[in-house]
């Protein structure tokens, strides 16, 4: 990926994790996450085109924990236009993300989706992911909540 490629990358997502097909993904989806994933760990932000389009994308990261030799690769986006899946684009950018992984001594790499999209996970499994934990995300409605200068302490 390169920087004249992150609006074109930014923009395929917004047609891909909308409200309301991925409402999690959806909230955390934004250029502020996308620019730093490519300036932190530019080398793990892949893009697939056809002539020219960008029609898919991989975001990953190495991740290092303290006190532990063990380093994960982490993707964190994938995203493909509709009108491409099903083409194997998706399959080599996981290929070609995880061989940087690999060349990056990742021991373990990790990836996370919404438990209710059979279609990710299908891909996942069908790549070799598994070892499958559940996690539940909880969300609160501010709204209903009184206004910052209107809170009451305590």
């Amino acid at each position: 990926m390169q920087l004249k490629d992150v609006p074109a990358v930014f923009a395929l997502g917004q047609t891909l994790f909308t409200a309301e097909a991925l409402p999690t993904l959806y909230r955390s989806w934004d250029e502020y996450e996308l620019l730093q994933l490519f300036v932190s760990a530019g080398e793990f932000c892949l893009v697939a085109e056809i002539e020219g389009e960008i029609v898919g994308f991989a975001l990953g990261r190495v991740m290092e924990k303290p006190r532990s030799a063990w380093r994960y690769g982490w993707l964190l986006w994938l995203g493909i236009a509709r009108q491409c899946k099903g083409k194997g684009i998706a399959s080599r950018l996981i290929k070609e993300l995880t061989d940087r992984f690999i060349e990056n001594d990742t021991r373990i790499m990790l990836v996370d989706t919404d438990e209710a999209n059979a279609d990710a996970l299908f891909f996942f499994r069908k790549h070799g992911f598994g070892h499958e934990l559940k996690h539940t995300y909880l969300s609160r409605n501010m709204d209903d909540l009184p206004k910052n200068g209107e809170r009451k302490n305590g």
